[in-house]
C-alpha cells in the first residue's frame, strides 16, 4: 500500500532559560526527529559546534540570505539574528521527515503562517519569573546586563503563548519532557495527518473482493 507522508514541523519555543533546548534535544534524540539547525549571527558559546548547534555566520552573510529570500523565518533576538532556511523546511516536508524547530515566538509565528497544516507549536513556560531568573543566573553563560535583557524580553515573549497549540510548564525536567513527548506523539495521530493512509485503505477496499459470508445450515 503506497501513501505519501508529509513531514511534521514541530516547533518548540520559550523565554530564554525556560529549558526548551534541553527538552527539544532530548525529544529529537529519543524520537528520531531531525533537528533543524538555524543560522545565527551570535558568537558560539563554549561547547557549541558550527553545523550541529547553529550555522554561525556574520552579519554580511546573513543579510545576503535575507535579500535572496532564503529564510522561512528570521528574527532579531537579544541583538543577534536567527533564521531557518526555506530549503530545510521544504525538504523535511517533502521527504516525510519530522523536524524539530527550537526557535522563538517570532519564528514560530512565521512557520505557522507559511505551513499551517504541517506545523504543531508548543510553548514552554517556566514555573515562575523568579525561577526563570535563578536559572539564567546559575548557568553562568551571560553577563548580568545580558541576563537583565533576557528577563525583560521574557515578559514580552510570555504574552504570545496564545499563538501556540500546546503549553508545557517546565517545573521539573522529567515530567515536562514526558508531556512534550506525549504532545509530539499525539500530533502524529491527528486525522488530518493520516488522511493519505486512510484514503489508501478506502481505495484498497473499493477494489478488493467482498469477503464471503459464512453459510448457515
Amino acid at each position: 500500500m503506497n501513501f505519501v507522508k508529509r513531514g511534521l514541523l514541530f516547533v518548540v519555543s520559550s523565554p530564554s532559560g525556560a529549558g526548551k533546548t534541553t527538552l527539544a534535544r532530548r525529544l529529537a534524540a529519543e524520537h528520531d526527529l531531525s533537528f533543524s539547525v538555524s543560522y545565527t549571527t551570535r558568537k558560539p558559546r563554549v561547547g557549541e559546534v558550527d553545523g550541529r548547534d547553529y550555522h554561525f555566520v556574520d552579519n554580511e552573510q546573513f543579510q545576503k540570505m535575507v535579500e535572496a529570500r532564503e529564510f522561512a523565518e528570521w528574527a532579531v533576538v537579544h541583538g543577534n539574528r536567527y533564521g531557518t532556511a526555506i530549503a530545510t523546511v521544504n525538504q523535511a516536508i517533502e521527504q516525510g521527515v519530522d523536524t524539530l524547530f527550537d526557535i522563538d515566538y517570532q519564528g514560530g509565528r512565521q512557520i505557522r503562517q507559511n505551513w499551517p497544516s504541517d506545523s504543531v507549536l508548543c510553548f514552554i513556560l517556566p514555573p515562575s519569573l523568579q525561577e526563570l531568573e535563578r536559572r539564567l543566573r546559575s548557568r553562568g553563560t551571560d553577563t548580568p546586563e545580558v541576563i537583565d535583557s533576557r528577563l525583560v524580553m521574557a515578559r514580552k515573549e510570555l504574552a504570545h503563548y496564545r499563538d501556540y497549540d500546546y503549553i508545557v510548564v517546565n517545573e521539573e525536567i522529567e515530567p515536562a519532557y514526558q508531556r512534550l513527548a506525549a504532545i509530539y506523539l499525539s500530533a502524529g495521530c491527528v486525522t488530518m495527518r493520516n488522511e493519505a493512509r486512510a484514503q489508501a485503505l478506502l481505495a484498497e477496499a473499493a477494489t478488493s473482493p467482498q469477503p464471503l459470508r459464512p453459510t448457515t445450515h
